[in-house]
């Protein structure tokens, strides 16, 4: 393994390091999303799809613009993918209980069994990565992964974990808050 290599631990933020990381990154995001985009290509649909139905299939009543924060794309865009996935019947949107204007995002029960088949895809490919790098590399790997994603994203990860309840980690959440 790379990181095992002698003095790596006073080299890894060298440029080479650096670029060899967002080699692995690239690399490992191609393989990362091969499954689903297979599973998603099979019925019309690509990666912008792939994000609304896993984000809306882990928090139901997501709202519109809540969605669009995670996403970070443009309403254009994300209208476009929700024009999609509501005229196949993936999704389905109310409006909200206070506010008629909110409108809420939840998935259908066909909706469901494609994020679902699309999980498990990216589930297996997953697993075997974390089996094969073990607890301590998979600890670093969130931190990491924290670290790029940023503070909105961690904010959103810790209050997921907190609506999900006890024994929900955020990923890369570690015992002393950071």
């Amino acid at each position: 393994m790379t990181e095992s290599r002698p003095g790596f631990a006073l080299l890894y933020l060298r440029e080479e390091e650096i670029r060899l990381g967002m080699e692995l990154l690239f690399f490992g995001y191609r393989g990362f999303t091969a499954g689903p985009d297979a599973v998603l290509e099979k019925v019309g649909l690509g990666r912008a799809h792939h994000r609304a139905l896993y984000f809306i299939g882990r928090n139901p009543g997501l709202s519109v613009s809540d969605l669009l924060s995670i996403l970070g794309i443009t309403k254009q865009s994300l209208a476009r993918v929700l024009k999609a996935l509501q005229q196949e019947g993936f999704v389905a949107i109310t409006r909200g209980p206070r506010d008629g204007r909110q409108r809420l995002l939840r998935l259908t029960e066909k909706g469901a069994g494609l994020e679902r088949e699309a999980f498990e895809a990216q589930r297996a490919t997953l697993a075997r990565a974390y089996r094969e790098a073990g607890p301590a590399a998979v600890d670093g790997f969130r931190r990491v992964l924290r670290g790029l994603a940023g503070a909105a994203a961690a904010s959103f990860l810790d209050e997921a974990a907190v609506r999900r309840g006890p024994g929900s980690v955020p990923p890369g959440a570690v015992a002393d808050g950071a």
